[in-house]
């Protein structure tokens, strides 16, 4: 989990990002930004586009930027919204999130409320093609 300290620093790193958010489209601002395990910070904002479908999300703005950076170990992760109330990560996000941390502690500040959760809670039967280490015989 996050220490004090760690949550701090990466609330500021998404404030941040969050100000630069380009969202003509839904109108709602995110930053997102990520600690490895080296206790780099990682930040993005959503890039919304008229193709929809084209739209990219905090969260997986800053995975991305992580990997493009060379980490792979995830600690944790802050998203912040200027919405009344706590927006959880898409799955999509929850997905690629998932590949790197599938218990990853996310903590969510929005609308002066603050929840958190591990990856594992929002997103417990994930899709993988790597292999459990322990097999249940039907």
């Amino acid at each position: 989990m996050l220490d004090q300290h760690e949550t701090e620093k990466l609330l500021t790193a998404a404030r941040e990002a969050m100000s630069h958010a380009y969202s003509p489209y839904s109108g709602i601002q995110v930053g997102a930004a990520l600690m490895d395990s080296d206790g780099g910070i990682h930040a993005g904002c959503n890039v919304e586009n008229s193709s929809y479908s084209l739209t990219i999300c905090a969260e997986r703005n800053a995975a991305f930027q992580a990997v493009a950076r060379g980490a792979r170990g995830f600690k944790g992760m802050v998203v912040v919204s200027d919405t009344a109330e706590v927006q959880s990560p898409c799955g999509a996000c929850r997905q690629v999130l998932w590949e790197f941390n599938p218990d990853l502690p996310i903590v969510f500040f929005s609308g002066g409320r603050t929840r958190t959760y591990l990856l594992s809670e929002l997103l417990p039967q994930a899709f993988s093609l790597i292999e459990e280490e322990d097999t249940v015989d039907g």
